[in-house]
């Protein structure tokens, strides 16, 4: 059959993904495989939010929800906004979505036109280049490697622009690195963007309460651009509801309306129980979010220490998220028996099948010579798989 889109045969599938599916199966067969590809809280949705889900149900929040999602949710995001962030935004220029993944393809889709230039400061997480495929852009890498702390410079953004530019993607806290922008090396990309008065800047913040700094700073707090920000986040991460599928986008008006044309023609309304859950989140207490932080601080320490054991990898200390992204170049011409590392995709594979632990090739990320580790599993899992990984990787020469 040979019915199928140019757009879509032009898309990779999702490696993290592809990933999963592959310790699953494994799993099937008996294996014990320790599951490290995925970036999802192990822990449970507190039960205040599963509670309101449940009154939802009982009240008969069974209908169609507004397409930009119901406006007490959306007051309900403005106030988290300007309580924590102290940016002010009116409901109506915030957009409710199936997840801040469709939150960020909606934006690309409403605002990009083909040719367009879109800057991804890279590693990056695997969607945006296919996002940007999907909206006919052109993706402007701008390289960070591990010396870099994965943060690119004023210098390297200024000499990525042209006249085509017309966004830069920015994700802090960041999959798959877990650095964190701080407060001057966001104002140093803002007082160059300030110069280029037409690109937006896409912020994907979906990780900002899983930090290990105390704070973390946004690049719309710089009046010089903040009228061209978008901000994108949700409740999967910080809440533990992937599942619920609630994220949001709050951004210039023309940018929100547009937004809502879109969604309002392939999806609708999010969820209406899970947005009557996410209000919950965002007006109950916080105390969840703090608990499940400091277990990622734990773990981010331990897996840390763990990790500088194994022969030939350069880490850093992730500042936030769940994730640990070694550099393994070093052992890229490594054997065990017959079998070569060629790539850092040979090595993960290697991990898979020699280590029975899953991670994901830096490639996926555009970033070769480095792998991707999630640590939101328990404490015996990481130790666990670290020990595998060490094991496995020692019987190279």
């Amino acid at each position: 059959m040979n019915q199928i889109s140019q757009r879509i045969l032009a898309l990779a599938p999702s490696a993290t993904l592809a990933m999963s599916q592959k310790s699953a199966e494994l799993r099937a067969t008996g294996i014990d495989v320790i599951n490290m590809s995925v970036g999802e809280p192990d822990f449970d949705t507190p039960d205040f939010i599963k509670e309101a889900a449940k009154k939802a149900i009982d009240d008969n929040f069974s209908r169609y929800s507004p397409v930009a999602g119901y406006m007490s949710l959306r007051k309900a995001i403005a106030s988290k906004l300007l309580r924590e962030n102290n940016i002010e935004f009116a409901p109506e220029q915030i957009v409710v979505g199936n997840g801040a993944k469709q939150e960020l393809c909606n934006v690309l889709l409403a605002t990009i036109n083909p040719g367009d230039e879109v800057i991804i400061p890279v590693p990056a997480w695997v969607s945006y280049v296919e996002m940007v495929k999907l909206a006919e852009g052109v993706t402007v890498e701008v390289y960070a490697g591990v010396e870099q702390d994965f943060k690119i410079t004023p210098e390297q953004l200024e000499a990525a622009i042209t006249p085509k530019t017309r966004m830069i993607m920015l994700n802090s806290p960041s999959n798959p690195t877990g650095s964190i922008y701080s407060r001057d090396e966001l104002k140093g990309l803002a007082d160059v963007l300030a110069k280029h008065p037409d690109i937006i800047i896409l912020a994907d913040e979906i990780y900002e309460h899983i930090n290990f700094v105390g704070e973390v700073h946004s690049i719309s707090e710089f009046e010089s651009v903040r009228e061209r920000v978008v901000i994108v986040n949700g409740v999967s991460k910080a809440y533990a509801m992937t599942g619920w599928r609630i994220g949001y986008m709050a951004g210039p008006l023309p940018i929100a309306k547009a937004v809502t044309k879109l969604q309002g023609q392939y999806t609708s309304g999010a969820s209406s129980i899970a947005q009557k859950a996410a209000e919950a989140a965002y007006e109950g207490a916080q105390q969840c979010v703090e608990e499940m932080r400091a277990a990622f601080e734990r773990r981010r320490d331990l897996i840390v220490s763990l990790a500088k054991e194994i022969p030939g990898w350069v880490v850093n200390k992730p500042q936030g998220a769940f994730y640990l992204f070694p550099q393994v170049e070093s052992l890229i011409g490594k054997k065990h028996g017959e079998r070569e590392i060629k790539s850092s995709g040979d090595y993960v594979m290697y991990l898979l099948e020699e280590a029975h632990v899953a991670c994901v090739d830096g490639e996926a990320f555009c970033a070769p010579g480095y792998m991707r580790l999630s640590y939101a599993t328990s404490d015996d899992n990481i130790r666990e798989a670290m020990h595998r990984i060490r094991e496995a990787t020692l019987r190279l020469s």
